[in-house]
């Protein structure tokens, strides 16, 4: 019994998608398929003409299986019923309309906000497809099918995912909590666009020896090359990003993980649905 006086504990919020040994199986596939994408040119040969804007479309092609294994595994470990997808499936379009909010204005996207909230709230296996959804959706709102889309993809999968595996899930609250958040949202604003780069440095034409990528060059002088092309070029978008990032959180992370929370609790993902 209950102290008088004294209100019960809230139950723990149960996680629409729980990341068991099948899930986490797929997901290290589909991250190791990503991470092959994403740096294969910095360790191709001279002569293969390797270039992102060609392997994208067989990337893409993978992805959506993969992305389908995630969740048919996710179904056998743990089971995923029509309030699950309903969340998905409302978290997604918020962000995939926050998304052309700070198109095109130095770098600045509110969508890491809520992907970093919801990731953290719903566990790192709803977050991954949570992410990858999101950015699909978004960029058949904004008309942003290219390329680069699966690549966008996989990288907001990866700041999502991030977001549920930070530690304390249950016992970390308050300005603790946002303060770890705002810390992760700043750092995984700055990877996504240094993992993003790798997409597009390889076969954008143009640019001075001293930045631009040489196939078959020696790993650590495209890196250095890396480096300086991100520090001219990116930099001034991926600091706005992170800056917008950490304010939202502090100003109304506290909110939105509430309500989220909430319905959470609300939805009973792990009651069974029965009818009368």
């Amino acid at each position: 019994m209950n102290a008088p006086g004294r209100e019960p504990r809230p139950a723990r919020p149960a996680r629409p998608i729980r990341l068991g040994p099948r899930s986490g199986t797929a997901l290290a596939l589909v991250s190791a398929v990503g991470v092959v994408a994403f740096g294969w040119p910095l360790l191709a040969s001279s002569a293969s003409g390797l270039a992102h804007s060609t392997d994208a479309p067989w990337l893409f092609a993978l992805l959506l299986p993969l992305l389908l294994a995630v969740v048919v595994a996710t179904i056998a470990d743990s089971g995923l019923d029509a309030k699950a997808v309903a969340m998905l499936g409302v978290l997604a379009a918020a962000g995939a309309a926050l998304r052309p909010l700070g198109a095109g204005t130095a770098g600045l996207q509110p969508m890491f906000f809520l992907m970093v909230l919801a990731g953290r709230v719903l566990g790192p296996g709803f977050g991954f497809v949570l992410g990858a959804v999101s950015m699909f959706a978004s960029a058949l709102l904004t008309g942003g099918v290219g390329p680069w889309m699966p690549f966008q993809m996989l990288a907001m999968g990866w700041v999502t995912m991030g977001a549920g595996l930070l530690p304390g899930a249950h016992a970390l609250r308050g300005r603790a909590e946002l303060a770890l958040l705002a810390a992760y949202g700043a750092a995984s604003s700055l990877g996504y666009g240094l993992v993003m780069n790798l997409q597009g440095w390889p076969y954008i034409a143009g640019m001075s020896s001293g930045i631009s990528f040489v196939p078959g060059d020696p790993l650590p002088d495209n890196l250095a090359r890396y480096v300086a092309y991100v520090l001219t070029t990116s930099l001034g978008w991926d600091i706005p990003r992170a800056l917008l990032t950490v304010g939202l959180i502090l100003v109304a992370g506290g909110s939105v993980l509430r309500a989220l929370r909430r319905a959470t609790r609300r939805a009973a993902f792990d009651a069974p649905a029965r009818f009368e």
